[in-house]
């Protein structure tokens, strides 16, 4: 068996290559390009949010108060009326693409981590290069793909959109492999 501690250069060099990938795949391709669409009407709907002072949260709209509320007659109407949807409200300014950035890599810190605890409680230290990738990989999938089908199962994200993601965590999930792989102890 590996120990967690041993792999500390593979959790970090699989985040770092991870959050390389990931800036070249949202800055030099065009893959996520169409993701969001604007929404019609998008100066009179935000000035209305403003004048109603919405702030920073998600909601749903429209929005019954209990699960009873659900099935009265008005919200019945107002679900067959239209639109459905869920709106993120970020806070104002100027988007802090720093923070999330920050975010990010330490999210793939994360991933990699349970890679690696995945993988030093199943492994031992003199194991072959593909069983590392594989067990690696899979893990590194779970983490980084997973989470986002529930996108388009509850909030309504369009299934082309989820795969694109998914594609990106295979990207994300074979580069965490690789450096795992790589620079597995052996004993």
């Amino acid at each position: 068996m590996a120990e967690l501690l041993e792999l500390w250069l593979p959790i970090l060099l699989s985040a770092v290559g991870v959050f390389v990938v990931s800036s070249v795949i949202h800055m030099c391709t065009p893959l996520h390009k169409g993701d969001h669409g604007k929404l019609a009407g998008e100066g009179k709907v935000l000035e209305s949010m403003r004048a109603e002072g919405v702030t920073p949260g998600m909601y749903m709209f429209p929005c019954a108060s209990s699960m009873k509320d659900m099935g009265t007659p008005e919200m019945i109407e107002k679900y067959e009326q239209g639109p459905v949807g869920y709106v993120t409200v970020l806070p104002t300014g100027t988007p802090a693409i720093g923070k999330s950035l920050l975010q990010w890599f330490l999210f793939s810190v994360v991933v990699s981590i349970f890679v690696g605890y995945v993988c030093s409680f199943s492994l031992g230290k003199d194991i072959e290069y593909m069983a590392v990738f594989r067990l690696a990989s899979t893990v590194a999938f779970m983490g980084y793909s997973m989470a986002t089908i529930c996108d388009s199962i509850w909030k309504g994200a369009a299934w082309k959109v989820t795969c694109k993601f998914m594609f990106d965590g295979l990207l994300y999930a074979l580069t965490t492999a690789g450096i795992f792989a790589s620079l597995w102890p052996s004993a």
